[in-house]
């Protein structure tokens, strides 16, 4: 059971200021929210056939979970949909001082000292082609890592960090028949390993990496020529792909446009398992590094695709990859089932291609309504294309005039301005439903309020349950929110705790008081609204000293903050969370800790002292 902070000033709140800075015990019997006020819980009016109401009313919650990447904030976001309310920001590359992360040991430990990150490609463990609920993974295309975040607490627990590699940009987990690896792109090739300065551009090399997701360890990395940019993997736990461009090995821009095809990738997981078992790698950077360079191994399969490939998205019924074209104007529809025949010789890795219908200037990204039909963004356009996948194959079989009709397109909607990623609910699952499509624009232009030079991103909510694509909602969202994905609510609200197991942190305090090891001070704290459990702690100048703070509330949103004065620290404990952090207490005086989240009609008295005596 749970109980709110509105439930707890409603019926308790006076009872605590009359009880002077006295702590009020909560009656169990009242702890049941659901028996008290009543629950507001409703989906949004959903009518279907291009008709729906994306009006979520005060009291009433969304049908979806929409996780963002939060681009070179660092950050991960999690928006409600359809009303695209942003409801969290979880750090994660970044310091946060809302939270404190970055500034308490445990965040620090995970950081490495790095707050600087660039997130791009949030996605979900699965269990048989769906969200299971249990992880969200996320990488850093700056530092070249991937992050965890438990979906029950919404918080970062791993961040692994990748060598051989720069510019990590696609990231996929394991579909089915569960997430046991996740795979992650180098979008710059490099010397592998990175030591030498004067190794000649063609000897620059890609790496495509398989993650142990439990383990958060990586498995083994494939070294290619080409660099990579987008992931995927099939429905059948088989294949992980990837597009690529720049084959030609180009540092310039017109270096990486001579070519007139780029490929896309794909890596057999059973060969990359046999090659592991048979130690056909070599160790470099502590990894296993297998050589998937063409004419070096049968791992890796090149279809050639139309030029400098973008996004690459698998259709919710596992039967095809689309590959958008992105300096063509076209997408490259890629059969899944023949890549078993282009591996054992059957058929030649082109013969895969089904379709390469006409989308528009400038595709990158492909999502999916479930019912047959993609739906791309078009940056040079500023579109978002409908198109039906099996219209293209058979206009593809039919010849090239056939083709010019483009009869495969449904319809084309004009967005604000130069999308990049689009992403449809559940789109990348086999549960694709169809409801609601997020169209992520880099330019806002005149759609809002001028916010001065730097102006916010435009996110557009569209209706895509009808034949016609319908703008609903426009939304300004801060620095480049990269992609997302767009989770049903009964997949993920289930898992989500509200409160953390008290004892999951080795140092959970129950009881305050403070310990002296020569010059190392360590100082337990209770937070019970509205006390510390401490009200004064001396130490001496020159004395490293680690603050531990456990959150003792048990009321489900009821926070604690910890900010001590003058000395850098502020962050936030959850119920029943622990967090802590060390300083060194070089300024002698008395310095005020206080508690900086509301919490109580008396939380402006929640604060002690810290007396930093000469040495």
């Amino acid at each position: 059971m749970s109980f709110d902070r509105r439930d707890f000033l409603k019926y308790i709140g006076m009872a605590g200021v009359a009880a002077g800075a006295g702590v009020v015990m909560l009656d169990k019997t009242i702890n049941d929210k659901d028996k008290v006020l009543g629950t507001a819980v409703a989906q949004a009016e959903t009518k279907g056939n291009g008709h729906q109401s994306a009006e979520v009313k005060p009291g009433e919650l969304d049908a979806y979970y929409g996780f963002w990447s939060g681009g070179h904030s660092g950050e991960v976001r999690i928006l409600g949909v359809p009303s695209m309310r942003e409801l969290k920001r979880i750090p994660v590359f970044n310091m946060d001082v809302g939270s404190g992360w970055g500034i308490t040991n445990e965040s620090k430990a995970l950081l490495k000292g790095r707050f600087c990150g660039d997130t791009h490609h949030v996605h979900g463990s699965y269990k048989d082609g769906v969200y299971d609920g249990k992880y969200l993974f996320v990488n850093d295309k700056l530092n070249n890592r991937v992050a965890r975040i438990r979906v029950e607490y919404m918080e970062v627990d791993k961040i692994l960090d990748v060598p051989n590699i720069q510019g990590m940009h696609g990231l996929f987990t394991q579909r089915y028949p569960k997430t046991e690896w996740l795979v992650c792109n180098s979008e710059f090739q490099i010397p592998v390993p990175n030591n030498p300065s004067d190794v000649p551009q063609d000897k620059y090399y890609g790496c495509h990496t398989i993650i142990d997701a439990e383990k958060m360890e990586i498995v083994c990395q494939v070294m290619v020529d080409e660099n990579m940019d987008l992931a995927a993997t099939d429905y059948g736990g088989k294949y992980s792909m990837t597009t690529s461009y720049n084959i030609e090995k180009g540092v310039t821009v017109s270096e990486m446009l001579a070519s007139d095809f780029d490929y896309m990738l794909v890596f057999n997981w059973d060969r990359i398992r046999k090659a592991l078992k048979e130690g056909k790698f070599k160790v470099i950077e502590g990894v296993k590094m297998i050589d998937g360079r063409e004419g070096k191994s049968d791992i890796v399969v090149r279809i050639p695709v139309a030029k400098n490939p973008h996004g690459i998205n698998i259709s919710p019924d596992g039967k095809y990859a689309v590959c958008s074209g992105k300096v063509s104007p076209n997408c490259t529809v890629v059969a899944i089932d023949k890549l078993d025949e282009v591996y054992s010789g059957k058929i030649k890795p082109k013969d895969c291609i089904v379709a390469q219908p006409y989308i528009g200037l400038g595709p990158l990204h492909t999502t999916f309504d479930g019912r047959g039909n993609a739906i791309t963004s078009v940056f040079i356009d500023s579109t978002n294309v409908k198109w039906n996948i099996q219209k293209a194959i058979d206009a593809e079989k039919k010849g090239a005039e056939e083709k010019k009709k483009n009869e495969h397109i449904v319809d084309v909607l004009d967005i604000t301005y130069q999308v990049g990623h689009i992403m449809a609910t559940m789109a990348e699952t086999k549960e694709a439903d169809g409801k609601w499509l997020v169209s992520l624009n880099k330019f806002a232009k005149d759609r809002f309020i001028n916010v001065g030079p730097l102006k916010n991103e435009c996110e557009q909510l569209v209706d895509i349950s009808g034949d016609k694509l319908k703008i609903i909602h426009d939304s300004a969202q801060y620095i480049e929110p990269h992609d997302c994905i767009i989770v049903r609510r009964d997949i993920i609200e289930k898992h989500v705790k509200d409160r953390f197991n008290m004892f999951e942190h080795p140092l959970a305090v129950t009881r305050s008081g403070v310990e002296r090891k020569g010059k190392k001070v360590t100082v337990k704290l209770t937070a019970n609204a509205p006390v510390f459990g401490l009200q004064e702690v001396k130490v001496k100048k020159g004395d490293e000293v680690t603050v531990i703070v456990t959150n003792n509330d048990e009321i489900s949103d009821l926070g604690h903050g910890f900010a001590l004065s003058n000395y850098n620290i502020n962050f936030v404990v959850a119920p029943f969370q622990t967090k802590s952090v060390t300083f060194t207490a070089d300024k002698p005086g008395v310095y005020w800790a206080y508690c900086t989240n509301f919490c109580h009609a008396l939380h402006l008295e929640m604060r002690m002292r810290i007396i930093v005596e000469k040495a």
